[in-house]
């Protein structure tokens, strides 16, 4: 192809050796700044920002000039998610696999509908479904769909069971609607995260009627509290609570809710992966009587963003929930990603998944798990023993800490997050704040740790410098 064969505004080459090479070079080195750099941007990065408002100009501009632009204003104002410091919002790194093969893949431009659109997407995709179920040990009639993460995967779980429990019913909700449909129930622990709240709302369950059950001091749901089930209930439980880590007692509460015929649904955004793991997966136990589960990959798996996964016992519930036609579909007897998932054409979200699981292998995935807890561990040992107060059971990859008092627990984790040299969250945890510390990255070092706790300890000593 000749310059002149492309869109005359253009006069651009799509293969520009110049270009990608720059954008190679740049890449590289952002990577290989990331692991010293602020983990949060200062003020002078944040107001760079500016330089990308105002109106858009009437001409191309030539794509190697918009590469140093985008790197000159946007690399210093983003967050260091792909360092080994970064431990807020259950935010994994990227393994170098899954980020080598993203660069291919946006080369690839490939679109993951049909298979027809992309073979080679929807071979892999076939792939990791079969690996994902045998990993975190799953029925093996299990269908996956990949999807932009565990919001929509939870959204897509409960859209098939809801749908499951009125066609039981004699109700068939894709052609008529919920208008009239016989009533169901939704029963989910008092620590639910709220994805799971708005995609209830989102599919016309609505907050209101939810049977909210009671927890225990870790936010796992009492077996004992759970109300009688029946065949139109909805029963959502948790591997891994968003603060403190915890885990359901799947086993009593899946068996109780199969003997009556009730929907269950895991929602396992980093939790479900402990299944990967000998040393954790006792913490899911009984989770694969469940109907449906929902889990992120650019959490616990360390995949690029945007990568959820839904997984499906009956397959044909999925794709029963999830299909469309069109006289211009090509359908094919191999898989065509668009029956398991709300998207039609979307990007290859299973390369990604395939390299890091290829990369990993299964015991390469065990030690990437046994990792990230071993680093919450390491976190709340030596925070300990510096005089934080850890707020839950670190059972899995989090930690809640806090000072002596609310004041003091706010302050120092804004200094914190002030300080660059590592970033946490805030939460409330029984009532209290707390400072949540979510360990996700395979980057995260000893000395990462070392570094991060002595951040604690200078942050809390000028909060309490600035209290006197």
């Amino acid at each position: 192809m000749t310059t002149a064969d492309v869109c005359p505004a253009l006069r651009v080459k799509a293969s520009d050796p110049a270009l990608f090479e720059r954008a190679h070079a740049l890449a590289i080195g952002y990577l290989e700044s990331v692991v010293d750099r602020r983990v949060f941007p200062d003020a002078d990065a944040l107001a760079g920002l500016a330089a990308f408002r105002g109106p858009l100009q009437e001409d191309p501009v030539d794509p190697l000039e918009v590469l140093e632009f985008l790197d000159r204003h946007g690399s210093p104002a983003t967050v260091a998610t792909a360092g080994g410091r970064y431990f807020g919002f259950v935010t994994g790194g990227s393994l170098p696999a899954a980020t080598a093969a993203r660069w291919l893949e946006s080369a690839w431009d490939q679109n993951a509908a049909l298979h027809v659109l992309s073979p080679v997407s929807s071979v892999l995709e076939s792939v990791c479904e079969e690996w994902l179920v045998d990993l975190l040990g799953l029925p093996a009639e299990t269908a996956v769909g990949f999807v932009g993460g565990s919001s929509i995967a939870i959204l897509v779980g409960l859209a098939v069971g809801r749908d499951a429990i009125l066609r039981r019913a004699g109700w068939d909700a894709a052609s008529r609607g919920l208008f009239g449909a016989p009533e169901i129930r939704v029963v989910l622990g008092e620590r639910a995260h709220s994805t799971v709240y708005k995609a209830l709302a989102i599919l016309g369950l609505g907050r209101d009627r939810i049977e909210s059950v009671p927890v225990d001091d870790q936010g796992r749901m009492r077996p004992e509290a759970l109300p009688e089930l029946d065949d139109r209930t909805l029963l959502v439980l948790q591997a891994g609570e968003v603060n403190s880590g915890s885990f359901d007692p799947f086993l009593p509460i899946c068996e109780a809710a199969r003997k009556v015929g009730a929907w269950i649904h895991v929602d396992g955004a980093f939790g479900l992966w402990a299944a990967a793991s000998p040393r954790f997966r006792h913490l899911t136990d009984g989770s694969a009587l469940a109907d449906s589960w929902s889990a992120d990959a650019h959490k616990t798996l360390n995949a690029p963003y945007d990568n959820g996964l839904v997984f499906c016992r009956d397959r044909e519930a999925l794709v029963s929930a999830m299909k469309m036609s069109g006289s211009y579909i090509v359908f094919s007897e191999d898989r065509d990603s668009m029956g398991l998932t709300p998207e039609m054409s979307r990007r290859a979200r299973g390369i990604e998944i395939w390299a890091c699981l290829k990369s990993l292998g299964r015991h390469g995935l065990a030690s990437l798990v046994d990792h990230l807890c071993a680093t919450a561990s390491a976190f709340g040992t030596c925070l300990a023993a510096e005089g934080f107060s850890v707020r839950n059971e670190v059972v899995f990859n989090q930690v809640l800490v806090a000072c002596e008092d609310q004041d003091l627990t706010r302050a120092t984790l804004a200094n914190l997050q002030a300080s660059g040299e590592c970033w946490c969250g805030g939460t409330t945890w029984r009532g209290e704040s707390a400072i949540r510390i979510s360990c996700c990255s395979f980057m995260t070092t000893k000395e990462d740790v070392d570094r991060s706790v002595r951040a604690f300890v200078a942050a809390r000593t000028a909060a309490r410098i600035g209290r006197v």
